[in-house]
């Protein structure tokens, strides 16, 4: 007999460990493009997007028929041990894509976390320097480097240390409030040349071998910085030979209306990450460099034994002809349009959201319960999400204070979906608002 989902529940609750924890409790038995059935046979508009793994939808039929076509051949080889051939196509087209003029060369993983592991390493080997930069609301992955990395300590760090050494983080171009008391843009991108103090109180420039930065921030609150912060931010690394690590990893694959959310600002990484969504649903990671650093690692040096599984490959090739080839970045983009349209209506009507910020359809609202202080409303997100939940809507938060909605929605969501999401989170804001207006009148 087939288990609902508060049955599914208690298995979860007695074979799995709490530290996994779960942010609904809908068991999904079915999904397709935008929509999840739960095991109570519930219909779920995703606005979460497995957090930012489903640009393409579930299950979207070109990626479906890439795996089976694929699982008839072979499933593993390892490609050290005996290479294929969709893995050399891929890399070869994601280096095309990449932005910048400089030669590339990919290497694949299995997540983001191990992106960034390699990422460090290559840097660390091409400069022989040991120190690494990251920034604060940054999340960079769960292993001890990318923990390391990461800004926000719970739940990500508390009690898993000791962490990697060698690691700094600076603040970051956090405009809704600011860390260094300027307003934008009378400050002339001040926070920017924070780093070239940095290289004065805290690490030495000639020790740096890179600085690592989510062009977007993700788990931080999807903070956005101005147009002129990463070309002065890629000078600054320039100038001192550091080299820039673009983590892509959940702003990549058509997430911001564009292939990488870095060309927005018109900038060529030194290194680039993608994740998540490149594969369309499957475990699959990619490190994509100038060729001049990609071939410094001796022989051997660089390796996963699944990474860039034939399965991955194959789907990733699908994720990036949908995206490409078939429109749906323009899609993504009009999708963006859409969303900013009618999230700054919101806004205009509901005091709670502070800000309306991303690029594209990577979009989120700060909630805050006084825009003067902007005091953080954490505990008024949880019930907006819990409100949207039980209407029929998965949409998740994040940032530093749990006070921010994002919305990571499959690309390919319909006119009619997301008419219908949208409606549900509007109309969810408003119940919060009126019944903070009955408190107060009582």
């Amino acid at each position: 007999m087939r288990m609902n989902n508060e049955k599914l529940m208690e298995l979860r609750n007695q074979h799995t460990p709490p530290g996994l924890g779960v942010i609904t409790p809908s068991f999904i038995t079915e999904a397709k493009g935008a929509v999840m059935v739960d095991a109570d046979g519930r219909e779920l508009i995703d606005f979460a997007g497995g957090i930012g793994v489903n640009n393409v939808g579930h299950c979207h039929p070109k990626v479906v028929a890439a795996i089976k076509d694929q699982a008839d051949k072979y499933l593993h080889t390892c490609f050290h041990v005996a290479p294929y051939e969709p893995y050399v196509q891929l890399a070869a087209r994601l280096n095309e894509l990449a932005p910048g003029t400089s030669e590339k060369m990919t290497m694949f993983l299995n997540s983001g976390a191990e992106a960034v592991e390699n990422a460090v390493k290559i840097a660390r080997y091409a400069t022989g320097r040991q120190a690494v930069i990251s920034f604060e609301n940054g999340f960079h992955g769960r292993t001890n480097m990318g923990m390391t990395l990461t800004s926000k300590v719970k739940p990500y760090k508390f009690g898993f240390g000791p962490f990697a050494p060698e690691t700094y983080k600076m603040p970051y171009a956090y405009c809704y409030r600011c860390p260094v008391g300027c307003k934008y843009p009378e400050c002339n991108t001040a926070c920017a040349d924070l780093l070239e103090d940095f290289f004065i109180t805290q690490v030495a420039a000639e020790n740096v071998a890179a600085v690592i930065v989510e062009p977007i921030q993700g788990e931080g609150g999807f903070v956005t910085p101005p147009v002129e912060y990463f070309p002065k931010l890629q000078q600054i690394c320039r100038k001192h030979g550091i080299l820039l690590i673009v983590d892509e990893v959940q702003t990549g694959m058509g997430r911001t209306g564009k292939l990488f959310a870095c060309e927005h600002w018109g900038i060529e990484p030194d290194l680039i990450l993608t994740a998540k969504s490149l594969a369309g649903g499957l475990p699959l990671s990619a490190v994509t460099g100038r060729s001049e650093l990609m071939n410094k690692p001796h022989v051997g040096g660089l390796g996963s034994t699944y990474g860039g599984n034939p399965l991955a490959v194959r789907a990733a090739q699908a994720v990036l002809e949908i995206l490409i080839e078939d429109g749906l970045l323009d899609r993504a983009e009009k999708l963006g349009e859409t969303l900013r349209s009618r999230f700054d209506a919101l806004q205009a009507e509901c005091e709670i959201i502070g800000e309306v910020r991303g690029k594209g359809p990577m979009l989120a609202l700060e909630l805050v319960r006084d825009r003067l202080t902007r005091e953080p409303a954490t505990e008024e997100t949880k019930k907006i999400t819990q409100l949207c939940y039980e209407k029929g809507l998965v949409v998740i938060s994040c940032g530093n204070f749990g006070n921010v909605l994002r919305v990571l929605m499959p690309l390919v969501i319909t006119d009619e979906q997301l008419e219908r999401g949208l409606s549900i989170l509007e109309e969810s804001l408003r119940e919060l608002k009126l019944s903070a207006t009955q408190k107060l009148a009582c």
